[in-house]
This record gives C-alpha cells, structure tokens and sequence, in this order.
C-alpha cells in the first residue's frame, strides 16, 4: 500500500506521509461485531497510572477480530477489507456459507470475493487457518497461536511475518518477526500469508495533534525534570555530574539496556536461538 506525501504549505505538511486508504473498500463497519471500548488512560484499576503517556484521543469501538479461526472446514467469501483504529493493519470481514460473519486480519494480497477457509486438509494459500504440522517449509505465515486452541498471539501487526523453518519430533521451528527461532507445537494453527499495511512503519505523522487524536499523550525527557522526578533530572543548565548527562536511567532507576527478562523465565525452553545471538 503506497503512502500519499502532501505539498508544503503547511510546517504539518512538509514531511507528513500518510496511508492512502486504497486497499479499503468498505467504510462503515459490521455493527454486529462492535463492542464498547472504555479507554483507562494507562491506568490499572486501583487507578495508578501503569503505563505513562495515554489519554484523551477519539472514541472508538472495537471490533471482534476472530484470531482462533475455528470454524472449520467451512467455506467463507471476503465481503470488505476495513480500517480498524485499534491496530496497524487492516480487517477483513468474511462470511461463511452458514450466513455467520467475523472479521480476521487482512494479509497481503486478500482480495474481495477471494474464498478462504480454516482446517486440516485446505490449501496454503494466503488467508487460509492451519496447524502447523500440514504448513510447507519456508512459508510466510502469521497470528500464530503459543498454544493450540488459544488463539492467534503471535506475528498480528502491521507488515509481520513469521517463517516456518522447520519441523522435528512433534514441534515446528518458527523464525519469528524479530529473528528469534522458537518451537510452537505443531497442532497450533496459523494463518498463511504476511499481515497487510507493510508500509505503516514508514507512516510520519507530521505534528503533535496526530499524536493527540491517536491517544498519546507528550513525553518530557528526563533531563528537563528535577531530581525528585526523574533520576537524570537536575544540575544547572546541562550539568555532566548531576544533570542528566551521567548514566542513563528509566524513571524507576534502571540503566538503559539492562535485561528485565526474569532468568528462568518458563517459555525460556521453547527459545532455540535467541534474537540478540545476531549481534554478538
């Protein structure tokens, strides 16, 4: 999906890039398939605010997004592909032969009027659901479920795609978005294909109120704040000694880049090969 580039006759329009929209063909959405969805603006429900930066934005419905695909073998017709504000990637809403509708992740290259269907014996072709064990190696798949009947968690946002590599004694090894190789048993299902909206990483918003109506809030750097707030704050102007410029910390004290995995973490075991083995 190409992105539109806009001329410059606002500071805003300079290098703002946006989507086109041109894949979308339905508009208003499936009201069968809204749900009210109350926004907590990063806050837990003792009220404390857990995640920083959230708040205010447009209201939104969410939309019912079938990830564990379990109605199978039946066949089901794509009827429109959907903007859905609560993700990165499009929607598609499909209709199965029993009159039933949902929406699923639009993968690229699903087109209106394609038949897809979830099951065992399908073909893997893009949009069809599948275990993991009748997938051929080295195909593109995507909304991997960690564990069968669970639901698709893993590889769902703009653009990511996940490889089966290969597959040994009742487990596949999957190459995951971010370099990782990870076992998943083979009776998980996925979805074939790569998640739609590739170029949504390329997206420049162009100004701060975007940034507003999405729903996020502005960060101040920890160096502006004083030493009761952040533990870079502080020191007169941009001090080296107690200022911000020492070692860089997290507003909780840790140092950048420190490991906050747990060390015997439980899925540790399902990780053949680390993502950060690349680097060293």
């Amino acid at each position: 999906m190409p992105l539109k580039t806009f001329k410059p006759i606002t500071p805003s329009g300079r290098y703002k890039q946006l989507p086109s929209f041109d894949e979308i063909t339905k508009s208003k959405p499936e009201k069968s398939l809204l749900k009210p969805l109350k926004r907590s603006g990063g806050r837990n429900n003792t009220g404390r605010i857990t995640t920083r930066h959230i708040g205010g934005g447009h209201k939104r419905h969410y939309r019912l997004v079938d990830f564990k695909r379990n109605k199978r073998d039946i066949e089901a017709n794509v009827v429109g592909i959907e903007y859905d504000p609560n993700r990165t990637c499009r929607i598609a809403l499909i209709q199965y032969k029993d009159g039933v509708k949902s929406y699923i992740l639009a993968p690229v290259g699903l087109e209106v009027g394609a038949k897809i269907t979830s099951g065992e014996n399908v073909a893997p072709k893009v949009g069809n659901a599948m275990p993991l064990s009748q997938v051929p190696l080295g195909t593109d798949i995507h909304n991997i479920e960690l564990l069968p009947g669970g639901g698709g968690k893993v590889a769902r946002s703009a653009g990511q795609h996940a490889v089966l590599s290969n597959r040994d004694g009742g487990w596949a090894l999957v190459k995951m978005p971010s370099g990782e190789i990870r076992r998943f048993h083979e009776a998980c299902y996925c979805t074939i294909g790569q998640v739609g909206n590739r170029d949504h990483m390329n997206e420049i918003s162009g100004k701060a109120g975007r940034s507003r109506w999405q729903g996020i809030r502005p960060t101040v750097r920890g160096m502006c704040m004083n030493p009761v707030d952040h533990p870079n704050g502080g020191g007169e102007g941009k001090s080296k000694s107690g200022g911000g410029r020492q070692h860089l910390l997290s507003p909780w004290g840790h140092a950048k880049g420190q490991k906050t995995r747990k060390k015997k973490k439980t899925t540790s075991v399902f990780i053949v090969e680390s993502r950060h083995d690349r680097k060293k």
